[in-house]
């Protein structure tokens, strides 16, 4: 048997190793999360590629007793959830999809590498499950049918799609549990809807989410502090068992009773997940890292490797791993270079591979080593490889072949891939023409959001099965075709990253940000080998997934790698009447081996009242999950039909829910858009979505760049895929300690949030945007001379450099509180935020005054047109 440890990283109350019976409920009663239409506990569904245990499963004690011991270890993968298989669905176009259309058409399963198991055209097939729950069979006596699997199997119908990124997240601190020492039984009173209707109407009071709020009078709706996650009506109690909703937190807190009741309130039901904030196959994996490096006369040219391999001579020791942790390193141009790392060798020796037709690896045994045991070759390798292809004439680049001969050297242990590519691939399988029109770029007709061919998913899919996660570090000036290269990430559970026009002399802003993401990237925290399942009580159901990872079956995702900046988005549908339960259960499951090898279970929990009526409905709405997760949908949406489809839908789903607010749930109607004030932003994050680069129309946007910041929605968790989104706007001429929070002895400053609109910004000031990353600091032509000096460094004005990227560390309290308020805002992003100074004749001023997203631009609204058109919509 495999062992699975409670991961000790976690706050105690979210690490309860479920099996299948459920959570107690009201009363004791079992919340039923097992599984759905009659189907008796189904085990763990057999892993397909022959790789894990299926689990078995003890029982449950019948109350819910903190503190009490967690029992005995699953055996291979997370508990087991009900299956869920796709129904057949035929395709047919429809005029004019939108996320929110009323009728209800079949959905299309799509064939292309667009991430995402299902494509929908209308809301009701979105929302109402485009898959069925059906029975599996359990398993009683788990045995491993043959040892580690080698084979992949073929997809199953309608999961030829899976997905890619999207997120999860607010700055919630995690509360501190304190329980009555010794095990205690617990019971819930019975409480949720019709109580809070029925004390309400009695005191005839509005809770303030229901607060009645004409936006088109009310302009400066967005709050001056973070904008907080609803807090779902629960008893305390039961409050106590939901986890930080930075971890898991749902579109909707407040479940309607019946998918009739979903429909009418034309808001997507879904959860937003973020794992494995810092926080089953073979034998646990040893840490296994492969660097796959592009030499080719292009690559040389941008310097990057003199970047990369300083950054992993500096973190070597950092690498997550034990004194089993191995690596390897491949470089290619047109053809394939291996390295032995040979204990005894007086120095690395190069192998040539010149058959990119037939990749072969020359010598199996020394390729991949102990890090421990030839440390010594590995930094000597590292230290001349920058140097070893200064005279490449080399121009052509067989990535393809590359990758291939990476997934054969890492198939027998499985582990992370690192790849830097600088240019389209040129050569061999997975060659890739240019596909990019200059002239179209603005147009939301033709642009080429597909893959251009299935390689790189075949391939991802062969590594997910062998346990190999693939990032992929893109550093080009030329486009490459992201969103065919791509594929090797989504599916493979890896991450991308872009650096456009990357090069060490012209570009240093971007080596900067080059190291300091290496930085981060090769020292945080790791998972390997991980499969998530996601379960929730009987009646709801889950039928679509979004992130990086491969839909292994049904029901439990295959995260080669999972590492702490990625987040995930499911989208579910009411399938059951609720009538007979007051609260519903989700619980996510993630086990993984630690960089120790040690199995480990994460769960995290969130239970959430039902409620019977419109109102509690809308009451209960998570504005900043409900943007997150149509975002996803709208990638989808841009890949699988058109970018103008998405835009549409995006639109669509405002107005749909603010319609049916007006008829089915305002008491009197009034003239105005009359909104409930838990959904006051929401026509604002929906702007910000249609201003954001992933669905702009009208600019300039490289194609390689609009494909990333896809991918950056797929793939963030919730609370930066909403900075990018909305940015923040502070003031920061006037920062004081007023209000201020104090973290490990540092006092951080805590300006008030600002709309992003030029009326907010005087000349007479310096006002910083994070825009998640990207800082951007504009100091106005009158700024005092206070901030120049003590802050800027400078004496006046004129002598802010064009270039400013970074604040000088003066011997002032501005320059310290400044410092150090834009060092917390850096902290612990997936991505290093470079700080751009911006003058007024600072080129980089367009990109400051674009995020300014209620100002009108050539191509897209204000916010108070958006308004209008809505309110237009809506009175129709």
């Amino acid at each position: 048997r495999l062992g699975a440890v409670a991961d000790p990283d976690q706050t105690p109350i979210n690490v309860v190793v479920m099996s299948q019976p459920g959570i107690p409920a009201s009363g004791g009663a079992s919340t039923g999360l097992q599984a759905q239409n009659g189907a008796a506990s189904a085990s763990a569904s057999p892993y397909t590629n022959g790789s894990a245990l299926p689990l078995a499963n003890p029982p449950l004690p019948t109350t819910f007793q903190p503190g009490a011991p967690l029992g005995p270890p699953p055996t291979g993968g997370p508990p087991p959830m009900r299956a869920l298989t796709p129904r057949k669905l035929t395709p047919r176009t429809v005029p004019q999809p939108s996320f929110n259309s009323t009728s209800n058409q079949e959905g299309i399963i799509s064939n292309t590498n667009n991430g995402s198991m299902v494509v929908h055209n209308s809301y009701d097939e979105i929302e109402g499950g485009g898959f069925l729950a059906t029975s599996q069979p359990t398993n009683k006596n788990p045995t491993m049918s043959r040892s580690v699997g080698y084979s992949y199997p073929s997809l199953p119908p309608g999961y030829q799609n899976t997905t890619p990124p999207s997120t999860t997240g607010t700055g919630i601190p995690p509360s501190s549990l304190n329980y009555a020492s010794g095990p205690q039984a617990f019971t819930q009173t019975p409480l949720g809807a019709n109580h809070l209707t029925a004390s309400m109407s009695g005191l005839s009071l509005h809770p303030e989410g229901l607060r009645v709020i004409n936006l088109l009078q009310e302009r400066n709706m967005l709050p001056s502090t973070p904008l907080q996650p609803p807090v779902p009506n629960l008893h305390e109690d039961i409050q106590k068992l939901n986890c930080n909703p930075e971890l898991f937190r749902c579109t909707l807190t407040s479940i309607p009773q019946t998918q009739a009741l979903l429909n009418k309130a034309k808001l997507p039901l879904g959860l937003l997940l973020h794992p494995f904030k810092d926080l089953v196959l073979r034998p646990p994996q040893p840490p296994v890292y492969l660097f796959v490096f592009d030499v080719s006369h292009n690559a040389v040219e941008t310097g990057y490797l003199n970047s990369v391999c300083q950054s992993l001579l500096d973190n070597l020791d950092l690498l997550p791993g034990n004194t089993r942790t191995k690596i390897g390193f491949i470089t290619f141009d047109s053809t394939i270079h291996f390295y032995s790392l040979q204990e005894g060798l007086s120095q690395p020796q190069m192998l040539i591979v010149s058959d990119i037709e037939d990749v072969f690896i020359p010598m199996p045994e020394n390729l991949l080593v102990n890090l421990n045991e030839s440390k010594e070759l590995v930094q000597d390798l590292l230290k001349t490889l920058p140097q070893m292809f200064t005279k490449t004439l080399e121009t052509q680049s067989a990535l393809g072949p590359a990758l291939q001969a990476a997934f054969k050297l890492m198939s027998p242990t499985g582990g992370r891939m690192s790849v830097f590519q600088t240019q389209l691939p040129t050569l061999g399988v997975g060659a890739l023409k240019p596909r990019e029109e200059p002239n179209q770029r603005s147009s939301a007709k033709e642009i080429h959001l597909t893959p251009s061919t299935d390689f790189y998913k075949k391939l991802a899919l062969d590594c997910s099965g062998q346990q190999v996660a693939v990032d992929l570090f893109l550093l080009s000036g030329q486009y490459s075709d992201l969103a065919s290269l791509g594929c090797i990430s989504r599916y493979s559970a890896g991450s991308v990253y872009y650096y456009p026009s990357y090069h060490h002399q012209h570009n240093p802003v971007q080596v900067q940000k080059l190291q300091k993401e290496l930085q981060r990237y090769l020292t945080r925290k790791i998972g390997f080998e991980a499969v998530m399942r996601i379960r929730c009580t009987k009646g709801l159901s889950i039928h679509t997934f979004h992130g990086n990872f491969f839909v292994r079956s049904t029901d439990l995702l295959s995260l080669p790698n999972v590492n702490p900046d990625a987040g995930y988005a499911v989208q579910m549908s009411v399938e059951e009447s609720l009538t007979d339960t007051q609260l519903v259960s989700f619980q996510s499951a993630l086990l993984y081996t630690s960089s120790k090898g040690e199995r480990r279970i994460r769960v995290h929990t969130l239970c959430l009242p039902v409620v019977s009526t419109l109102n509690e409905v809308f009451l209960g709405a998570d504005v900043q999950a409900i943007s997150g997760l149509l975002a996803n949908m709208a990638v989808d949406r841009s890949v699988t039909a058109s970018l103008s489809d998405a835009r549409d839908a995006l639109v669509n789903a405002v107005i749909d829910s603010l319609s049916a607010y007006r008829s089915s749930a305002l008491s009197n109607q009034q003239p105005g858009l009359m909104v409930p004030f838990s959904l006051r932003l929401f026509p604002l994050f929906v702007l910000a979505l249609l201003k954001q680069k992933s669905f702009q129309t009208g600019t300039n946007a490289r194609l390689d760049e609009r494909i990333f910041a896809m991918c950056q929605v797929k793939n963030q968790p919730l609370v930066y895929l909403m900075l990018t989104t909305h940015p923040n706007l502070y003031r920061v001429d006037n920062l004081s300690d007023e209000g201020a929070i104090s973290i490990s002895d540092r006092t951080i400053p805590q300006p008030p949030l600002l709309q992003l609109s030029v009326e907010k910004l005087s000349r007479d000031g310096a006002f910083l945007m994070d825009a998640g990353s990207v800082l951007m600091l504009w100091v106005g032509r009158n700024c005092g001379q206070n901030f120049l000096s003590q802050v800027l460094g400078v004496e006046n004005y004129a002598l802010i450099p064009q270039t400013m990227t970074d604040l000088p560390e003066l011997d002032t309290p501005e320059s310290a509180r400044t410092i150090a308020f834009i060092s917390w805002l850096r902290e612990q992003r997936p991505f290093y935020p470079i700080l751009y100074v911006i003058r007024d004749e600072s080129p980089m001023k367009a990109n400051f005054l674009q995020n300014m997203v209620e100002d009108r631009t050539e191509s897209a609204l204000s916010y108070y047109e958006f308004l209008l058109h809505i309110q237009q919509q809506v009175n129709k």
